[in-house]
């Protein structure tokens, strides 16, 4: 098992009932397990023009799923709850799920890279990850 950390925001609809059934959807299969979530925090959207404001948050997890396959399926977690992600663009979305940290691995493939690669400029992501665990990388 390999201990994970996912970012987990909202900014359409129902934003905390998409989050908490995106993250059961997860829970529910075999090869993740939902260990903790932290606080969800409203928090104003960054860097990314007018848009509703976000509920942020993160999840640790464990699982048996090697790194590009957990991020495949939260990908396709975010399609089931209506995520569409077009490159480059960061509009408003109903789920956006991060794989932030893969236990101790640092990763730099096309598609992924971990630790997220803009961890350190996020205290909305920064926060929640120190209210799960204050030791993690990349936190102060």
């Amino acid at each position: 098992m390999t201990r994970a950390f996912i970012g987990l925001g909202a900014n359409l609809g129902d934003r905390e009932g998409t989050i908490r059934a995106a993250l059961a959807a997860l829970d529910a299969t075999d090869e993740i397990e939902v260990v903790a979530v932290s606080r969800l925090v409203d928090t104003e959207p960054v860097g990314v023009g007018p848009q509703p404001r976000f509920l942020n948050g993160a999840a640790e997890l464990e699982t048996t799923l090697p790194a590009r396959e957990l991020l495949d399926r939260l990908l396709e977690t975010e399609r089931r709850f209506g995520r569409v992600r077009v490159p480059g663009e960061h509009g408003p979305r109903t789920i956006d799920l991060d794989l932030l940290l893969y236990g101790d691995e640092t990763i730099d493939e096309p598609g992924l890279t971990v630790p997220h690669p803009r961890l350190h400029e996020r205290p909305f992501v920064r926060e929640p990850l120190a209210e799960l665990d204050s030791t993690l990388p990349g936190l102060h």
